[in-house]
C-alpha cells in the first residue's frame, strides 16, 4: 500500500499534467469527503460534498466555467496521514461576478490518506 508522501506525490504530478480526473478516480476513496472554505448555492453546490461523483461533477463544473491561463501546484509536504499541496492558478471565470475578468489565485489543499486513499480534501484560500 502507497504510503501518505506517495500518494501525494502521484497527485502532484497528475494534476501538474492536467489530469486532475484522473487523480480523483485513481486515488480517492470512494467516501471522500471534500470540504471548501464556502459554499455556492446559486449553482447547488454546498461547502462540505461526499462522494466520489460529487466530486467529479465539482470538479467538472470548475473546469467548464474558467478559462485556465495557467496552472502549478507545489508539494507534497506530508505529515503522519496528511500532506498539503498548494495550488496557484491564473483563470478567467465564464460566468459570475468576475466573469471575463483575469484573475490570479492560490489555495492549499490538505489532504487525509487512510488505507492508500485519499478519505479528505479541504482547502483554504483567501476570499478578499
Amino acid at each position: 500500500m502507497a504510503d501518505t508522501y506517495t500518494i501525494g506525490k502521484q497527485l502532484v504530478d497528475l494534476c501538474a499534467q492536467g489530469r486532475n480526473l484522473e487523480a480523483i478516480n485513481t486515488l480517492y476513496a470512494d467516501d471522500i469527503v471534500s470540504i471548501e472554505v464556502t459554499g455556492m448555492p446559486e449553482v447547488g453546490m454546498p461547502a462540505e460534498i461526499t462522494g466520489l461523483d460529487a466530486i467529479r461533477g465539482k470538479n467538472q463544473w470548475w473546469m467548464e466555467n474558467h478559462e485556465v491561463h495557467r496552472g502549478e501546484c507545489d508539494g507534497p509536504y506530508p505529515h503522519g496521514d496528511q500532506f498539503i499541496v498548494v495550488f496557484k492558478y491564473e483563470v478567467t471565470p465564464k460566468q459570475g461576478p468576475m466573469s471575463g475578468q483575469r484573475m490570479q489565485m492560490e489555495e492549499a489543499g490538505l489532504y487525509t490518506v487512510k488505507d492508500g486513499k485519499i478519505v479528505r480534501e479541504q482547502f483554504f484560500y483567501h476570499m478578499g
